[in-house]
């Protein structure tokens, strides 16, 4: 974890694992907290990274989405 900044490795994760450990880390997010980093990968496919972005860029505490390279969507839940 950077300064405000937490990372998720979602690697060798099925959706349903993926969906938990997103939402458990959105129930915990500190106050100090703008950024979830989520690393899903793209090698193996691609379902990860359409889970994150087609579930998360709607929930109500990710403000946007920005792709940060194939393999990782940071969720970000306010500005810097």
């Amino acid at each position: 974890m950077y300064a405000g900044i937490w990372e998720i490795d979602l690697h060798g994760k099925n959706e349903y694992q993926a969906r938990v450990t997103l939402d458990a880390a959105l129930r915990r997010v500190r106050p100090g907290t703008y950024r979830i980093r989520v690393i899903h990968g793209h090698h193996g496919g691609t379902a990860l990274r359409e889970l994150v972005r087609r579930e998360y860029g709607r929930h109500p505490q990710v403000l946007r989405l920005e792709a940060a390279g194939p393999g990782v969507t940071e969720l970000v839940l306010r500005e810097f």
